[in-house]
């Protein structure tokens, strides 16, 4: 019984190795290839789209508007000015009642701008987690 088992444990394990080196093996195929694609000028377009989002603010913009609401309501907080607490607690209780469809909208274009898949936060339907 030891025996069939470190025979199994070993024949696994030589596998596993094995696999791990034909992995090496078609990542390295696979980085010549792209190399040679770049020296045909094949690969050039992927390289300018990557300096196309350097320059891209989309992400800093989507940012500075999800912060938006906490810098209010901090200001709301910290200032002791009733009337704009007052009209801070209407946005929020107006922004609460938007609809559904709505809010997963744009939880998907933030998604989707960051480089998530928005589908897979959704993927239960109500955008509850399991």
């Amino acid at each position: 019984m030891w025996l069939s088992a470190i025979k199994l444990a070993i024949s696994a394990g030589g596998k596993i190795y094995a696999n791990k080196q034909r992995s090496k093996v078609a990542m390295s195929e696979a980085q010549l290839l792209h190399a040679e694609k770049q020296s045909r000028g094949e690969e050039a377009y992927q390289g300018k789209l990557l300096e196309s989002r350097q320059n891209d603010y989309k992400d800093e913009v989507v940012l500075f508007i999800l912060t938006l609401p906490i810098l209010v309501l901090a200001y709301g907080v910290f200032s002791n000015d009733v009337e704009a607490m007052n009209k801070i607690n209407l946005f929020f209780e107006h922004f609460q009642n938007l609809p559904k469809w709505f809010t997963n909208l744009w939880v998907l274009v933030v998604a989707s701008i960051f480089g998530i898949k928005g589908t897979q936060i959704f993927r239960n339907g109500n955008g509850k987690q399991k």
